[in-house]
């Protein structure tokens, strides 16, 4: 059985929303450092798709330090090594940017975008949404508005 969810989108490789699904399963918690993963047999019989691709999601996986193979067991959720808050900060510069240009070409100002951040932060990380959040609509996270946590104009 795959311990995650994957809500299959149209105009996004499998691969690409595989990926995503296993990296926020092991953020949120799902996946546990030591847990073992599915195996690419299992992977592609359960999610329905190609084996090779199934291979290829365990490899990035793997050559990212997110997996590992350990022999006679499979592969597990990997122990992340420690590593500095601009070396965290630096992997995720493109994401960044990509997300800041697409907030701007929707008209959400800054503001906005930080507390829709900070609504599925607290979403993914399962905490209870502070009183602001509960006052502003803009702040919930998507599955609480279902726009996204805009608000139209």
């Amino acid at each position: 059985m795959v311990p995650f969810r994957v809500p299959y989108r149209a105009g996004v490789s499998l691969f690409e929303q595989i990926v995503y699904a296993a990296k926020k399963a092991m953020v949120s918690g799902q996946l546990r450092p030591g847990d073992a993963f599915p195996s690419v047999r299992a992977l592609s019989k359960e999610l329905k798709i190609n084996p090779n691709t199934a291979h290829k999601i365990v490899a990035h996986l793997v050559s990212e330090g997110l997996l590992e193979t350990r022999p006679g067991i499979g592969t597990v959720v990997a122990v992340l090594p420690d590593s500095t808050r601009k070396e965290r900060t630096d992997l995720l510069g493109h994401e960044i940017e990509e997300l800041v240009v697409e907030a701007k070409r929707l008209g959400i100002g800054q503001d906005e975008m930080l507390a829709s951040i900070a609504a599925h932060w607290q979403r993914l990380s399962g905490e209870e949404p502070t009183r602001v959040d509960q006052e502003h609509p803009a702040t919930q996270p998507e599955s609480a508005t279902g726009d996204g946590g805009r608000t139209e104009p």
